[in-house]
């Protein structure tokens, strides 16, 4: 097996070259041309698209989960009808994007609410199934220690200015870079009621700071320069805040969607 290992292959041309099974990370593909090539099951985690034009393709039985922002497919920006889908489905959804304090508030109280239906689940299955992944996703276990690093990033350091909020057991999302004094250990198994105590931690310290939120400081910016992540300068509070709601929806919605998958090997 042939490796490239840190090369620039700026201007590079491949022609008739089969790279199937090989494996990419961390590569950039910037302003690449794409020619009559064959994309049959690849798969790609953790990537950016933006700015990309894919022309006479053909896309059938194709899944993407992602961020969707003027995606135009054939003159059509799906990206609103798919938000309004989405809507209509779980029409909850819709208030994960609140404007005004009371908004933020509720919006965390049905989130604590589906996630105290979400965990009574998840005892169900022996704490082993709950170290799985499914498709190589994270576990459920690991899913709560996500959630722990995006609240204490998002709240305990961008909104709080605790420089370093970290818990040994938080885990960041497996692309990031790494940073010197942030904790990351993917391969910890730590029990749930473990993982459970910093989460009930956590999740008062964004109740605490709901309940006492006023137009004022939900209209403020935040700047944090210190070493570590993130590092903003002139960050809206709001989006703080939304960034904290998103990742609480969208990974229970993960969660759910992985024990589903388990209960079928149970």
């Amino acid at each position: 097996m042939t490796e490239f290992r840190e090369q620039d292959l700026t201007g590079a041309r491949f022609a008739r070259v089969s790279l199937r099974d090989a494996t990419f990370t961390e590569v950039r593909f910037n302003d690449a041309d794409i020619r009559d090539a064959d994309f049959t099951g690849v798969r790609i985690r953790g990537s950016l698209f933006n700015g990309s034009r894919l022309r006479g393709v053909e896309l059938l039985n194709v899944t993407i989960d992602g961020e969707l922002r003027n995606v135009v497919v054939n003159g059509v920006d799906i990206a609103p009808l798919v938000d309004a889908e989405l809507n209509r489905r779980m029409p909850e959804r819709a208030r994960m994007r609140p404007d005004d304090p009371d908004g933020f508030r509720a919006a965390w109280a049905i989130l604590e609410r589906l996630w105290a239906g979400t965990l009574a689940r998840a005892r169900t299955f022996p704490e082993a199934a709950l170290h799985r992944g499914v498709d190589e996703e994270w576990s459920f276990i690991q899913t709560l220690r996500h959630l722990n690093f995006a609240t204490a990033a998002w709240v305990g350091r961008m909104i709080l200015g605790d420089a370093a909020p970290w818990h040994p057991l938080d885990l960041p999302w497996d692309e990031a870079p790494g940073w010197d004094g942030i904790p990351w250990d993917r391969e910890a198994r730590p029990s749930l009621e473990e993982v459970l105590a910093v989460r009930a931690e956590r999740r008062a310290m964004v109740r605490d700071v709901l309940d006492s939120l006023t137009d004022e400081q939900l209209a403020a910016e935040v700047t944090r320069s210190e070493p570590g992540w993130p590092r903003l300068e002139h960050f809206p509070v709001k989006e703080c805040l939304r960034i904290v709601l998103n990742e609480e929806w969208e990974h229970r919605l993960y969660a759910e969607r992985d024990l589903t998958a388990l209960e079928k090997e149970l």
